[in-house]
């Protein structure tokens, strides 16, 4: 092999499985919504027991119940969404081989309607609607990725995405938690709200370089979005705000 091409084959092999490699199904999604549920959702809680009570033993009691309650709720609603999702596609398949079965010259037609509304044409055309269905697989693999836009989901993902779910939300719910662990609980409300903010900036820019987006904006919009809805938390402590005991 020529030497010049030797090198460009092997810089392209390094670019394109170092420098610029497919990202892989990973549990990024899962963690960013047990993180972000956590940090906000117990952010608004402690925010609105301590307007409420001014009292840090109270905020950490109700934040900690928060905690471990979301965690839970959360963990097991990322197991039985996955498992919805498992069942949707099983189902959707099956009903897609029936269909083969019972009604072969409409299913032929919706795959000749697909590609042709992709440009192809003529004899080409036909021979890719040909070779779909001449293997009954194939077919219903199509049919599910180009008509149903479904794509198959491992069961024995359920139980990982519930982990990864449920840790993810103690991770971010101990984040606005910790201030009142040390600090007054005027001063750690604000200390919350900023570490909470700062942590859900992370967050938001992390997922933008790993996928796609601008992390600056990704960070802003996730901080503030996130901030604004915790404070809501706030309001409702602020306004239904419990008079000291005598």
């Amino acid at each position: 092999m020529d030497p010049i091409l030797h090198d460009k084959i092997i810089n392209e092999v390094l670019h394109h499985t170092q420098t610029d490699p497919h990202k892989r199904a990973s549990g990024l999604s899962d963690f960013i919504l047990g993180a972000q549920d956590g940090l906000v959702n117990v952010l608004g809680v402690v925010l609105g027991i301590a307007a409420a009570t001014n009292d840090a033993r109270i905020v950490l009691v109700a934040g900690l119940a928060t905690t471990f309650a979301e965690s839970i709720s959360m963990g097991a609603v990322a197991y039985t969404t996955t498992l919805a999702d498992a069942d949707l596609y099983q189902s959707e398949r099956e009903r897609e081989y029936r269909h083969i079965l019972e009604a072969p010259n409409l299913e032929i037609k919706e795959i000749r309607d697909i590609y042709a509304s992709k440009g192809f044409k003529g004899e080409l055309l036909d021979h890719i609607v040909n070779t779909i269905t001449a293997n009954q697989d194939v077919w219903v693999a199509v049919m599910m990725a180009e008509e149903h836009n479904l794509a198959p989901v491992d069961r024995k993902t359920a139980v990982r995405a519930a982990i990864v779910v449920g840790i993810s939300a103690i991770l971010g719910s101990l984040v606005p938690l910790f201030p009142f662990m040390v600090w007054s609980v005027s001063l750690s409300m604000w200390l919350s709200v900023l570490v909470t903010a700062l942590v859900l900036f992370g967050i938001g820019a992390y997922k933008a370089k790993v996928t796609v987006g601008k992390p600056m904006k990704s960070g802003i919009e996730m901080a503030v979005i996130g901030t604004v809805s915790a404070l809501a938390g706030y309001l409702v402590g602020f306004i239904l705000k419990v008079p000291p005991l005598p």
